[in-house]
């Protein structure tokens, strides 16, 4: 039973609805699908899940006009792939007259009367989907046991079967080259064998015995000459282990050795320690508190159609008029494009979205989504199919990076103050992703732009990172100490040890921050794979204890397929695992090690894609100062470039 079928035009101008059952209407989703599938770009799968309903959709580029039904998830209808397809054919054919007239002013002036039609074609589904053909037993003829004779079928006795000599063939395959080369030499012993014991019968005993000791004194001649090969070491190896030497190394151990600098971590025993603010902040003409774009330069535009137009030039020489021809081969003249015109070309966009480090797994819905998008679509004079698959995928790709809720932290902050409380930030991620030094990044930026800020250590699990944390705390002092604000401390560390409840040490932290009156409260959380249950169970507890006002997944953007199955664990982990019945999931996204990767950036596009979630921030380097907000369209060049 379905629960809806609409007819609407891309513009959003509804042509034909039919309600199956009583209920609420089917605005509220498809305005979800509208809004999460067609203007995000994420057309790769032709279905879409709402509530309690399943959507399938399919698109009509060449009159820009979008088909949906809806129903029941928990139902199994085989039939609406069916139906929609016949819906689809049916509606063009009768309307294609009026839509091709008129245009615009057929579809705001035009009558659609099609309740019958589609009344006809759900029955003729309904139908098809319950006759089916019952299933026919195999008679023996048609088996492959009646082929076989009955002498196949007879073994004799000191007879091998032939299954068994396969078998055996295909073992001694797999063998070392040695043996294979042995094979032939075993083969011919047994052959000289076999003809010696044909000349026995020939020769006396003695003779027998003669030619015996022969082959016998040979043998253990041939053995004597291989152990003499053999070479023996002149020397043996020194027993027992040397201390290895390093070349740049410091010979004065003393230096090295901080066993009676500190005790158990206590602030005050550590040495304060001297550095260059200089190189701590990198960039000395940038704006204190400007948070830049991500910048990426791309080649010039003339280098680019160079590397097009070389190929082509050898056969303009050739032949004048088979050259010329060869060039506009590729162009399109009015004329709709088919899915065997663009597979050519969405085979090589995805090889090369895959070796952009997009997860392969997106790479194939995206180049599906921009095939549904063009497919249908007229095309105009004197344009090339690569060219318009190009920039069809450059403007989803530009779409995706885009986020749908912009996360201004800012303007979150001073709301947060208006209303006199902290605004709390929780990092999560995998081990070695760069959370603790990002968030000494991010602290840097918000004491830049006039808020003071609490650092919470609930890594209680890994060995130094509190001192970690310590070391960035004395280092955002020295640069901007309390005499530089009115003798207040902008930066200060919370944390209580190794070992203790994480959930507990950030509820302390947000509860002094509210008490002395610090702007925003960073948490930083221990590493976990996004396999290890108690790990994400333990985090999923200290979010939904907490509340924190922005939950920031911190992800690298060196990995490929990785990222997706960080990205939806950690997200599916959340939900398993939080007692809430709005479980809170991450909110941003935070990607580390941007400077390593050159222009393999499909990691952005990934992450975005899988979580529809934003890129907050962007690590680009190892001072405080780098770091940016992303450019979706220097990403995007990056992305494109060959």
């Amino acid at each position: 039973m379905l629960d809806f079928f609409t007819i609407f035009s891309k513009g959003g101008l509804v042509l034909w609805c039919f309600q199956g059952v009583r209920g609420p209407a089917a605005t509220a989703p498809v305005n979800a699908l509208i809004r999460s599938v067609l203007l995000q770009e994420r057309g790769g799968n032709n279905s879409f899940t709402h509530e309690a309903l399943t959507l399938k959709y399919k698109l009509d580029n060449q009159f820009e006009l979008v088909f949906v039904v809806g129903f029941q998830k928990i139902l199994t209808l085989t039939y609406v792939d069916k139906l929609i397809d016949d819906v689809h054919k049916e509606f063009r054919d009768k309307y294609r007259n009026e839509f091709q007239q008129k245009g615009a002013l057929g579809l705001l002036n035009g009558t659609f009367d099609f309740k019958d039609d589609f009344m006809r074609l759900l029955r003729d589904a309904e139908d098809s989907s319950k006759v089916r053909a019952p299933t026919v037993m195999k008679t023996f003829e048609q088996s492959l046991k009646s082929q076989k004779t009955v002498k196949c079928m007879i073994e004799t006795r000191g007879e091998k079967p032939k299954e068994k000599v396969k078998n055996k063939k295909n073992k001694g395959s797999k063998k070392d080259g040695t043996e294979a080369v042995a094979a032939p030499s075993k083969v011919s012993a047994a052959d000289k064998q076999l003809s010696a014991a044909g000349d026995k019968e020939e020769l006396t005993k003695d003779e027998i015995l003669q030619k015996n000791r022969e082959e016998f004194f040979r043998r253990h001649m041939k053995a004597g000459e291989k152990s003499s090969r053999s070479p023996k070491p002149d020397t043996q190896k020194e027993k027992g282990k040397k201390p290895r030497v390093w070349d740049l190394g410091n010979s004065n151990a003393k230096v090295l050795d901080y066993s009676n600098s500190a005790t158990n971590g206590s602030a005050e025993a550590c040495p304060v320690e001297e550095f260059d603010p200089d190189m701590a902040l990198g960039d000395k003409n940038r704006e204190p508190g400007r948070l830049y774009d991500l910048e990426y330069e791309s080649d010039d535009e003339a280098e680019e159609e160079k590397v097009v137009q070389n190929p082509s030039k050898p056969s303009v020489k050739k032949g004048g008029l088979g050259g010329m021809f060869g060039m506009l081969k590729g162009l399109v003249g009015s004329k709709s494009l088919t899915r065997d015109d663009m597979d050519p070309v969405l085979e090589k966009m995805k090889d090369h979205l895959i070796a952009k480090n997009v997860a392969a797994e997106i790479a194939v819905q995206l180049c599906e989504s921009v095939a549904k998008k063009l497919e249908g679509k007229v095309m105009g004079t004197f344009t090339t199919v690569t060219s318009t698959v190009k920039q069809a995928l450059q403007e989803a790709l530009v779409q995706i990076l885009q986020p749908q809720r912009r996360v201004d932290v800012l303007r979150d902050v001073m709301d947060a103050q208006r209303h006199r409380r902290p605004y709390v930030v929780t990092f999560c991620g995998v081990n070695g992703v760069g959370k603790s030094t990002n968030l000494a990044k991010i602290s840097f930026w918000l004491i830049e732009n006039g808020f003071s800020v609490l650092i919470a250590a609930c890594d209680t699990f890994r060995a130094g990172a509190v001192e970690q944390l310590r070391t960035h705390t004395r280092r955002l002092n020295a640069l901007h100490p309390p005499e530089s604000h009115g003798g207040r401390t902008m930066v200060q560390l919370y944390e209580k040890g190794y070992g203790k409840d994480a959930a507990g040490i950030a509820m302390e932290a947000i509860s002094y921050a509210r008490n002395q009156g610090f702007d925003v409260v960073l948490v930083d959380t221990a590493g976990r794979m996004q396999d290890n249950a108690p790990l994400m169970t333990a985090l999923a507890k200290l979010i939904a204890v907490n509340a924190p006002d922005l939950v920031l997944f911190v992800g690298e953007a060196l990995v490929g397929n990785e990222a997706v199955d960080q990205l939806v664990k950690f997200n599916k982990a959340l939900a398993d695992h939080s007692m809430a019945q709005t479980p809170r999931l991450i909110d941003g996204i935070v990607l580390t090690k941007f400077d390593t990767i050159d222009d393999k950036v499909g990691a952005a596009i990934s992450m975005t894609y899988i979580t529809s979630k934003p890129i907050v921030f962007v690590g680009t380097g190892q001072t405080y100062c780098d770091l940016r907000s992303l450019n979706a369209k220097a990403v995007v060049a990056a992305l494109m470039k060959a």
